[in-house]
């Protein structure tokens, strides 16, 4: 019997559960599909090299378009304005999260369930790396970007909020859907921000473990062991 959420974080890494994964699409919709991420990818990441060279006043929409390859239309068909490119798109996140937390066993405490879906986010993170620690380095050196990275932030958490009391049995509006994503989101940003100070020489996922686990020991104050004294020799 699980005793305690983080007891209930390490059981559950020994269940033969995983993350859902979507039924395989059509070829004609895979191929479609596949063109259209194809296109977002490559504007998102000539928008992220761009500012980060020249910085975000500097850079324009044409130019986004035309490192990619594409027509200044065509970007307007992904991103409606420069800005919106260089923030990961929120409903992606969202959406995935939403799926994930509805595959994890009933029985499992919420912080852990929370933490199991976050998986499939952290791992889109970490097999696109480069991209996210340039991200990171791009909303740091443009302040102006912030409004923006709150907007996209605010669009997660009502998502999860909701998938959250779906899962508890409360309604959305109740206390506890809404502290538990905000003190989760704040628990992944931490290992976000460790991550890319660390240049992603460190594993996302052992961040966000490292993070929750306090979450789940109560988050007890950091002690440093006191040294032993050395034996004394004869």
């Amino acid at each position: 019997m699980v005793t305690s959420l983080g007891e209930s974080l390490r059981e559950l890494k020994d269940r033969p559960y995983r993350c859902p994964v979507t039924s395989p699409p059509s070829p004609a919709d895979g191929l479609r599909d596949r063109k259209k991420r194809q296109t977002r990818e490559a504007l998102a990441t000539a928008a992220l090299r761009l500012v980060a060279e020249r910085g975000l006043e500097h850079v324009t929409v044409e130019e986004i378009s035309a490192a990619a390859n594409v027509s200044s239309r065509t970007f307007f068909n992904y991103f409606p304005s420069k800005d919106d490119a260089l923030i990961a798109d929120p409903s992606v996140d969202s959406a995935r999260f939403v799926a994930d937390l509805a595959e994890v066993p009933s029985d499992v405490p919420a912080l852990a369930a929370v933490r199991a879906a976050m998986t499939g986010v952290i791992e889109r993170i970490q097999a696109d790396r480069e991209s996210w620690l340039l991200r990171m380095v791009v909303i740091e050196r443009n302040p102006s970007l912030l409004p923006r990275l709150v907007t996209a932030g605010a669009e997660v958490e009502r998502a999860m909020i909701e998938a959250v009391a779906a899962r508890v049995g409360v309604p959305p509006d109740h206390g506890f859907p809404a502290l538990l994503v905000a003190v989760t989101g704040a628990a992944f940003r931490t290992a976000m921000l460790r991550w890319a100070a660390a240049g992603g020489a460190r594993s996302l996922a052992e961040l966000v473990d490292e993070v929750f686990e306090a979450l789940a020991a109560g988050l007890p104050d950091p002690r440093t062991a006191t040294p032993q004294p050395a034996a004394a020799t004869t």
